[in-house]
């Protein structure tokens, strides 16, 4: 398969199909629905150092005071529905802002909000592979921001490494019918054991703009999207097969493997390949990715092959291309 992207990749460039402009607008929010699993919130409730992370028994906390701070993990399992890998880390402490007057129990405030505090996101793919990592900051509980129904929390997206470099938005929760509430727990407990003792289970949304997004490169006649056979375009005159292969040259794939500085030229040999994952839709139907790699001698043009579905109507189809779940903007090509 390296061998023949290689062929392919060299054959377009000598051809001249690439090309600089690209299609659409600047990159729009995507939500990424992160699923995630065995979530435990570490709450303050010792100070005597020497006791922490030694019980291997589940430890309820003895309660968390206001002011106290706490650590939560949990293990991310699944991004979009797609399995995933990962980890979520955050770091909570207790304001209880409220705007009734209770002294002892919380701070006096317009507002009600437990927490305030960070939340780290590093998403793996399922084999492993680092993807990047989403930083939020906020408060949680209380009521969401005006937006969409984000359950309660209200943290932004300051950041971003890998695939999200640079991503900003914000991040909630969502209920869902396999949703259990984080386990509290004392920070005697050893997290070693999260796994075995267990904890809560919950999605939590991440609506993230990127700084990019994929975008098929454009031609003055239509997407960039060719027949893989011979490399002419795809067009009204000649239309794709469905079930044909096609490639697609775009940009904003982010990262690969091997990695490339940025601003660097893609290497030939070997062939950069795109690091996150990588789906294609027609018509909303998910097409087969059959590769995904760096142009050679460019800094941002990346290859997509991927199989048209074999039921694909005939007519105009709608093609959309995502990284880490990122999605970039629709384009229309002609399938007979």
């Amino acid at each position: 398969m390296a061998r023949k992207a290689k062929v392919i990749v060299v054959t377009v460039l000598l051809a001249g199909l690439c090309c600089t402009r690209v299609l659409g607008q600047s990159p729009t929010w995507s939500i990424l629905e992160v699923d995630i699993e065995n979530l435990v919130e570490y709450q303050g409730d010792i100070f005597d150092s020497s006791k922490f992370a030694i019980n291997p028994d589940v430890t309820p906390s003895a309660g968390a005071k206001e002011f106290t701070a706490g650590i939560v993990i949990g293990d991310i399992v699944a991004v979009n529905g797609q399995p995933a890998k990962g980890t979520v880390v955050g770091h909570p402490m207790g304001i209880g802002l409220a705007p009734v007057f209770n002294p002892g129990h919380g701070a006096i405030a317009d507002t009600t909000r437990i927490s305030v505090g960070y939340r780290s996101f590093e998403i793996l793919r399922i084999d492993g592979t680092p993807v990047g990592t989403i930083v939020a900051l906020g408060l949680n509980g209380g009521t969401s921001p005006p937006g969409p129904p984000f359950g309660g929390q209200n943290f932004a997206i300051v950041g971003g490494t890998g695939a999200f470099l640079g991503a900003r938005g914000q991040q909630g929760g969502r209920q869902t019918p396999q949703t259990i509430p984080p386990r509290a727990a004392s920070m005697a407990e050893d997290p070693a054991r999260r796994r075995i003792n267990g904890g809560g289970r919950v999605r939590w949304l991440l609506a993230v703009i990127p700084i990019s997004a994929p975008q098929i490169v454009a031609t003055p006649l239509g997407p960039n999207i060719t027949h893989s056979s011979d490399f002419s375009l795809v067009t009204a005159s000649r239309p794709a097969a469905s079930g044909e292969m096609l490639s697609a040259f775009l940009t904003g794939l982010g990262p690969t493997a091997p990695g490339v500085d940025v601003g660097k030229p893609f290497p030939a040999s070997p062939l950069a390949t795109a690091n996150s994952p990588v789906d294609v839709t027609v018509n909303g139907k998910s097409a087969e990715v059959l590769a995904a790699v760096g142009v050679p001698g460019s800094v941002d043009t990346y290859m997509v092959n991927f199989r048209v579905p074999p039921e694909t109507a005939r007519g105009a189809a709608l093609v959309q291309v995502s990284a880490a779940w990122i999605a970039g903007p629709v384009v229309a090509i002609s399938i007979q």
